[in-house]
């Protein structure tokens, strides 16, 4: 597949009271970057401990570009630290250190109204989200969702070493919410379809559970409210598509990595014809 050269960041960004932004195409795929925004708004950003650089080595800047090529996609364009959609409800808005890897998120306590505020946006992506894929059960009688997130695999510092290889898949798959037994069909295609694709440098290595098992929000609230046909695939990929330290990206992996993703629509596709 040869896709035309294109920026990593749209010439033109979202407005800043975007909450998000949805595609709707005629393929039973659905691909979301749920934290790929770094937006807040402005009475957030006043009382944030966090520096830009430190937000953005939390959030998944760039998977917005790897999904560009499906024709369903959502983009969150809010940071996690305003609301993490990918958390419950009651843990969405990030109120102590332990809930943000340590961090101290907070100048100063937020207010309750404008925590209320940020918990709306949560409440309405799950409304949307709930018609969204109802639309596409509608045409389609079942569904695959790409839940695309990355990861760190630097976290003791730039110039530290990485973490273990066997600990840190290039692409771990997340399956912990779903029945497995029931969307092995399709999971297996998808995980076969990443290891075979001809990637610069090799194939790569594609696990599941090992740095993360799909524990989010998103693919458990896929699994509960579409059961019989909804299959919900949490995709984590290790951030060597960029520096995570300071956010630069590396534009030959970014690509190489967007095309692997366009190349799996096939597979899942098929997969799920098979399935009916």
């Amino acid at each position: 597949m040869t896709l035309a050269p294109e920026p990593l960041v749209d010439l033109a960004p979202p407005a800043p009271s975007a909450w998000w932004t949805q595609h709707r195409g005629d393929t039973p795929v659905v691909a979301t970057a749920i934290h790929n925004g770094h937006a807040a708004r402005d009475a957030v950003r006043r009382i944030f401990a966090l520096s830009e650089s430190e937000r953005l080595r939390e959030e998944d800047p760039f998977t917005e570009f790897l999904i560009r090529d499906f024709a369903n996609r959502i983009v969150v364009h809010r940071s996690r630290f305003e609301v993490d959609i990918n958390r419950p409800r009651g843990g969405a808005i990030y109120l102590r250190p332990e809930q943000a890897w340590g961090l101290k998120v907070w100048s100063e306590d937020p207010p309750q109204a404008l925590v209320d505020a940020s918990l709306s946006i949560h409440d309405e992506y799950y409304q949307m989200l709930t018609s969204f894929l109802a639309g596409i059960e509608r045409c389609h009688e079942s569904f695959v969702v790409l839940d695309v997130h990355s990861y760190n695999h630097r976290r003791a510092g730039p110039e530290a070493e990485p973490t273990l290889a066997a600990e840190a898949p290039d692409i771990n798959i997340g399956t912990i919410s779903m029945d497995r037994r029931k969307w092995a069909y399709v999971v297996d295609s998808f995980m076969a379809a990443l290891r075979s694709f001809d990637f610069p440098g090799g194939p790569l290595d594609v696990r599941e559970n090992v740095a993360f098992q799909g524990r989010g929000e998103q693919t458990r609230f896929i699994h509960e409210r579409f059961p019989d046909t909804g299959c919900a695939i949490a995709v984590e990929f290790k951030k060597v598509f960029m520096e995570e330290w300071t956010g630069e990206p590396r534009p030959e992996m970014l690509v190489a990595f967007r095309r692997l993703l366009a190349s799996t629509l096939p597979t899942l596709v098929q997969a799920l014809e098979q399935g009916r």
